[in-house]
């Protein structure tokens, strides 16, 4: 704490407090001081953990690296920088996990043990909320419900944890008898991407414990508190040590994910992430074949007919393509507006648009929050000024946010007279920009909407139920949201096609991602 308050730097009185750290008086901005008050919070509570978890003990290690707040980019944790050892040593811990585990545990205790875990989830909301706007930046009212959706796969897959259920087969071999049992694939490793710090954990890993699996997990290194934390309370709703494990690192990052990929180990391999990264994954995965589940890029298209009610579709866009400034997989990046309802739909998104209020995810006021890091603004910037020199026209944004508000913020953006030329329309910008392009006919535009490497999530809006079940089996996507801008739930698969990976997750497909199918053939008869 000392430190973080030493390293505030010097500021114009205006909305500031006066802290005491190591180096005397300083002012500390508004939105300082509410980083200093959240994570003073924190660390009186259980779950603020600077450790990485292996074998159900608390790591730590003399080489560290620093948590920041992407608010105000001030350091808010030193997390033990694991590195391969500390690898090796989570990996022998869930196998000898695993082997108990996977066999003496029936579904219906692990049910137990995921209801538990969800109680606990649950019960800690506030916490791991605070957690998730420290180290991610989203508004808090935007981590608490990322908590409550995180936890919603623990009490989802410990209803489908009882229903891995097998067939009996009656062969073409004359008094022969078959029957197939699922079994868990055994251990799994997991990485997970900065942007839902407690869902993409609990997405993967409650299938992996419903299945009798054991798994280690290496978080982001920009949000790994949330993931330490998620961890800890596994094991206190009793699931035994050695099946959850946490290895958080930075510098041995390449080391650590070949190690996964090829490590014979670990027979399963859960990603999410760039497509780029999952390329190089399961290339690296090929000399110990492991089973793979990728969930990788997006470009999603968002489609408005003529036929619908603007205002719901407005209000579906604001939902679907500003949660977390942008920063989702599933977030529309192309937003495709019929000709004669396209002036409105851009006026009216506009106005909702001027009303968002930047700022630290700890102010109530705050609507939303940082990107994540420079290379995101970066990647922004690009597409806009791409964008403008090729004939759009910013309608309100299309700039970094003042210094006063800090240093990672991007103003929400909208530019309308998108075109095909544009880079926004071949790259998912993954940041607070809304490109809405014009269309005249339905083939026009689902043409449009399959020009694409990546097909993760689309989204479609008509009163037309002919034209929703023809546009939706013609659109390339795993997912189609229709008249609606949310269409992550746990009891619906989630994941892509073509470049956006393969696999799904939540749901009753989820779990068979981590069985692998026995078939036994009883020969014999005496049928």
């Amino acid at each position: 704490m000392q430190r973080l308050l030493a390293s505030v730097p010097r500021c114009s009185n205006a909305g500031r407090r006066a802290v005491v750290g190591t180096s005397g008086i300083r002012s500390v901005s508004s939105a300082a001081t509410r980083t200093l008050d959240a994570l003073e919070k924190l660390k009186k509570g259980s779950l603020y953990k600077e450790a990485g978890i292996i074998g159900g003990e608390e790591v730590t290690l003399s080489k560290t690296f620093e948590v920041l707040d992407p608010a105000t980019l001030q350091p808010v944790a030193q997390v033990p920088d694991l590195g391969l050892p500390e690898l090796d040593r989570a990996i022998s811990a869930a196998s000898t996990a695993f082997s108990s585990f996977s066999t003496t545990t029936t579904a219906f205790e692990r049910a137990a043990m995921l209801n538990r875990w969800h109680a606990l989830v649950m019960a800690n909301q506030d916490e791991l909320a605070a957690l998730i706007t420290l180290e991610n930046g989203k508004p808090l009212a935007e981590a608490k419900g990322e908590v409550a959706y995180a936890a919603s796969f623990m009490s989802w897959f410990a209803g489908e944890a009882p229903r891995a259920y097998g067939d009996v087969l009656v062969p073409s071999v004359a008094g022969h008898r078959a029957i197939t049992i699922k079994q868990p694939v055994g251990v799994v490793g997991i990485l997970t991407p900065w942007n839902f710090p407690a869902a993409m954990i609990t997405r993967k890993t409650a299938a992996a414990v419903a299945a009798g699996c054991s798994v280690v997990i290496k978080p982001d290194a920009e949000t790994p508190l949330t993931a330490i934390a998620l961890a800890k309370l596994a094991l206190e709703a009793g699931i035994p040590p050695g099946v959850i494990n946490v290895v958080p690192t930075k510098s041995a990052l390449a080391e650590v994910g070949r190690t996964l990929c090829e490590d014979v180990r670990l027979r399963k391999l859960s990603f999410t992430g760039s497509t780029a990264v999952g390329q190089l994954l399961m290339a690296q995965s090929a000399s110990s074949l492991k089973k793979l589940s990728f969930e990788l890029g997006g470009n999603a298209p968002f489609i408005v007919f003529e036929d619908v009610d603007i205002d719901a579709a407005v209000a579906a866009a604001v939902l679907c393509k500003f949660r977390g400034s942008g920063q989702t997989c599933v977030c529309a990046n192309r937003m495709y507006v019929h000709a004669s309802v396209y002036d409105e739909f851009v006026q009216k998104l506009t106005e909702v648009v001027k009303g968002f209020k930047l700022g630290s995810g700890f102010d109530a006021q705050t609507t939303h929050g940082p990107l994540i890091h420079a290379r995101a603004i970066e990647k922004v910037e690009r597409h806009v000024a791409d964008a403008v020199a090729k004939g759009a026209r910013v309608e309100v944004g299309g700039e970094r946010a003042s210094a006063e508000v800090g240093p990672h913020f991007y103003a929400p953006t909208i530019v309308s007279g998108a075109t095909s030329e544009m880079a926004v329309a071949r790259e998912e910008t993954f940041g607070p920009l809304a490109a809405v392009f014009k269309f005249e006919t339905e083939e026009e535009v689902v043409r449009q909407a399959n020009e694409s490497d990546v097909g993760l999530a689309s989204y479609v809006f008509t009163k037309n139920i002919a034209r929703v079940m023809r546009v939706a089996e013609k659109l390339e996507y795993g997912m189609v949201g229709v008249n609606t801008g949310i269409i992550s739930d746990c009891a619906a698969p989630f994941g892509g096609v073509k470049f956006s990976g393969f696999g799904r997750e939540g749901s009753k497909y989820g779990l068979d991602e981590y069985l692998t199918v026995k078939a036994v053939t009883i020969g014999g008869g005496g049928w």
